[in-house]
């Protein structure tokens, strides 16, 4: 078997997706999977192919921006729509019918709004490392209140410029604690772990398109600590708590199950996140804080969950990349939830 990309016409984009061809048993459930920030399809590659041999229809999507999906700029103040929605209208495309959905962090976030969107549509849910219902950064408590009415402390202001920088320069070694390499190491997995086919995820991240409309996004400042704002634009505005909430994901109807995977020592989503700001302020590595809480994310994904009905919980010895991490484990939680569904 071997993976197989083309480009699929949309009614919004044309988007680039991942199939298994060869000996791959026809037919089966599709399972269509959705990447994270600052990577691509290709962080999906020996998932899918695990998943074709046991007969199943698995197909990864380039988010726009990423990869070699058209890159379309973000509308930040949709929220994460412009991704659901682009998810959405790749399924019309295929002709799709009860779809399993997959998501990875920010494509959790992407998932959980197309599920809110268009629940028929959908079959199953499986989250990993989501980003929390309530957006990323900026808010406290298990309900997601705001810190500010503006949603200072999350937004693109809240990017590391040296990653930003040697993101956009295509740097590809270990010489930097900013590199996209090393980003992988400490935190898309947990320190240590020997990552295959390191030299392809790198390359995943580097078909990020960096600028205002894409990562991270235009900054926008504030006069409260930490000083930014989510902008209007790009990727981490996309995901900010003024424009990227869903309170009411228990509401819908059917409500198909919900599988969340997440790696214990996951420091990107967490209740005391490393890129969270307020979290950083605790610590003392942005000064002033004024005592801001850190976000609780996994709290209130729990949370939401919870009130949501039916879902199951697993969490593994990884960090933030379960599926890359401890894929044997990973796989196996994976298709007992697509066999129950």
């Amino acid at each position: 078997m071997r993976i197989e990309n083309r480009p699929v016409p949309t009614g919004r984009i044309t988007q680039n997706v991942l199939s298994v061809t060869g000996n791959a048993p026809e037919g089966g459930e599709t399972v269509l999977f959705v990447h994270g920030n600052v990577s691509s399809s290709a962080f999906w590659r020996g998932t899918m192919l695990a998943l074709a041999e046991q007969g199943h229809r698995p197909l990864a999507v380039d988010l726009r921006g990423f990869g070699d999906t058209e890159p379309a700029p973000v509308d930040a103040t949709r929220g994460l729509r412009d991704y659901s929605d682009d998810v959405l209208a790749l399924i019309e495309a295929l002709g799709l019918d009860g779809v399993h959905l997959v998501g990875w962090s920010m494509g959790g976030g992407v998932v959980l709004q197309a599920l809110r969107d268009r629940p028929s549509a959908v079959r199953s849910v499986t989250l990993v490392n989501p980003i929390s219902p309530y957006g990323f950064g900026g808010t406290h408590g298990a309900d997601g209140a705001l810190n500010h009415p503006d949603g200072t402390g999350g937004g693109a202001g809240a990017a590391n410029a040296d990653f930003v920088r040697l993101l956009a320069a295509g740097d590809t070694s270990d010489s930097s604690p900013a590199s996209p390499r090393n980003v992988m190491r400490t935190t898309y997995v947990k320190p240590g772990t020997v990552i295959e086919d390191e030299d392809a995820l790198v390359a995943s991240m580097l078909s990020t398109k960096v600028g205002e409309d894409h990562y991270p996004g235009d900054a926008a400042t504030s006069e409260e600590w930490p000083g930014v704002r989510p902008g209007t634009r790009g990727v981490l505005n996309s995901f900010a708590p003024t424009y990227f909430r869903i309170d009411d994901l228990h509401t819908i109807e059917p409500k198909p199950p919900i599988l969340w995977i997440r790696g214990e020592a996951d420091v990107i989503v967490s209740d005391t996140s490393l890129f969270d700001l307020a979290h950083l302020g605790a610590l003392g590595a942005v000064p002033g804080s004024p005592g801001t809480p850190a976000q609780p994310m996994v709290t209130q994904t729990r949370a939401a969950l919870e009130l949501y009905g039916p879902y199951t919980e697993v969490v593994l010895d990884a960090g933030h990349s379960p599926h890359i991490e401890r894929p044997a484990e990973f796989r196996a939680a994976l298709s007992d939830h697509l066999k129950r569904s």
